[in-house]
């Protein structure tokens, strides 16, 4: 095993865990109890199962379209008004419990915590050197599908012993969030006691990815002393790359300043439809391309996901990241005399971290791009650790600190301090939310950020406080198992 890109293709995993299902309550599992009596017998077949536990992070492509285009700086664009119909809703406020988006992520994420689940009903059948660790990235995975739950549709069912089942259709509950959270937290904390501080293959998660997503559900969680104190772990321990466009392209994966990254492969040459996420490959990237696109550099895509020409005009002036974060298409086509065809919503912008690249495809090119995610970056940490130690009132000098490493990287100071932050207080807190806004920018956070810190209503247009925090819980599972649904939905 090189990587978990190459694990990742082992077949045995397709048969195993059946990807495509209707609801949360799988019926494909229900051939679970006659696949363990033969499985989960010897080491090996807890390390192929594992593989198939990381597996659904890669269908998540929605989850990181959608926290830039419900926020104010993306609109979401695409074809027409009608393409990609639940997204467009999404962007406009105007979302409601049938829509396809929000019932294939709520399958989806179900689908990773049912796997995570499986593993942890078997744990028990034999022992062998390492499990502890094995079962310490089960632990960290189950814990991130439930926190997408969480941040997505707030109050959800929860569950940790066994899979769900088909024959137990119809008696779900929803488990309040903050129930939920604990779980998330026992989880993280059971990943830290047992994962390496290191991995030898690239991908998998160790003690410092769990200390890292620890400090974010508690910030999440207004928890912020127990946030600091997480983040601590990791200062120090990764550094920002110098150049911050880098790290977006495919030699910046997995660098020094990565700390979670959703690895995917382009050497499948198969492909369905129907199950867009039955590929090794990042699907969403095509989403994010120029239509009829004929250049340089870039590969035509859908016109998804374009950033508004407000937020590229609010960087600062000498800010690199605009640059990296954004494509100014009209006037990089005008440079190389390229050409294009405007989409829905067209802004004149793209997003140029995650923007199909030339030859950076394999086999049905729309679904095999190569594309990481980087779910969490060190300067997310540092940003996330000012936070916690400004509005906890822990120490603003620290605060400044780390938000002035993230800023002195963005204007390539080389250490001045020409636009090192001085204040304190809740002065400080804006400054970090936001620097968060452009240093996060595209990467699937802004949405999140302004509504746990209550900026949602005030920022977003369409945006109904009290409702629009938490998206609807998909009719199907409404209509299976009696679920309530979110208020004003």
């Amino acid at each position: 095993m090189k990587n978990l890109k190459i694990v990742l293709l082992i077949t045995f995993i397709t048969s195993l865990f059946y990807r495509c299902a209707d609801h949360v309550d799988y019926e494909a599992i229900e051939g679970y109890s006659i696949t363990a009596e033969v499985y989960f017998q010897q080491e090996s077949d807890y390390e192929a199962a594992l593989v198939g536990t990381y597996d659904p992070l890669q269908w998540l492509f929605f989850n990181i379209q959608i926290g830039a285009i419900a926020s104010e700086i993306s609109l979401c664009g695409g074809e027409s008004a009608t393409d990609y119909l639940g997204i467009q809703q999404i962007d406009d406020m105007t979302h409601y419990p049938e829509n396809d988006v929000l019932k294939s992520m709520w399958q989806w994420l179900y689908e990773g915590v049912n796997r995570a689940n499986y593993m942890e009903e078997n744990k028990s059948n034999i022992e062998f050197d390492g499990k502890e660790a094995l079962y310490g990235e089960v632990y960290f995975l189950r814990a991130y599908y439930y926190f997408e739950l969480v941040k997505f549709f707030g109050d959800v069912p929860l569950f940790t012993e066994s899979r769900l089942t088909a024959g137990e259709a119809g008696t779900l509950s929803r488990t309040p969030k903050e129930e939920v959270y604990a779980q998330i937290e026992l989880d993280l904390q059971n990943a830290i006691a047992n994962l390496p501080n290191s991995q030898s293959q690239v991908g998998r998660v160790n003690s410092f990815t769990a200390q890292a997503l620890l400090g974010k559900v508690l910030l999440f969680q207004d928890k912020f002393s127990e946030a600091a104190a997480a983040f601590d772990n990791l200062i120090g321990v990764y550094s920002l790359v110098p150049d911050y466009g880098s790290q977006f392209l495919r030699f910046g994966e997995n660098g020094p300043e990565s700390i979670f990254e959703i690895q995917y492969t382009n050497t499948s040459n198969w492909y369905d439809w129907n199950c867009v996420q039955c590929s090794e490959g990042n699907y969403g990237i095509i989403m994010n391309g120029p239509r009829g696109w004929s250049g340089p550099e870039y590969a035509q895509g859908w016109s998804f996901n374009v950033p508004t020409a407000e937020f590229y005009n609010s960087f600062e002036s000498g800010d690199t990241r605009r640059d990296a974060t954004v494509l100014d298409i009209e006037a990089f086509a005008a440079s190389t005399g390229s050409s294009y065809t405007e989409g829905y919503d067209h802004t004149g912008y793209f997003n140029n971290k995650y923007i199909p690249r030339a030859g950076e495809s394999g086999g049905q090119t729309e679904l095999n791009y190569l594309s990481n995610y980087r779910i969490i970056r060190y300067a997310d940490v540092l940003l996330m650790a000012a936070e916690a130690y400004n509005r906890g009132g822990i120490d603003d000098g620290l605060a400044q600190e780390y938000l002035n490493l993230v800023r002195r990287r963005a204007f390539n100071t080389d250490g001045e301090d020409d636009y090192d932050i001085e204040a304190t207080g809740s002065v400080l807190t804006d400054a970090i939310w936001l620097e968060r806004k452009f240093e996060l920018a595209l990467e699937g956070h802004r949405f999140f950020d302004l509504v746990r810190t209550g900026q949602a209503a005030s920022l977003i247009p369409g945006f109904v406080e009290g409702k629009h925090e938490v998206f609807p819980i998909p009719q199907q599972e409404i209509d299976i198992s009696g679920l309530i649904q979110n208020s004003g939905y």
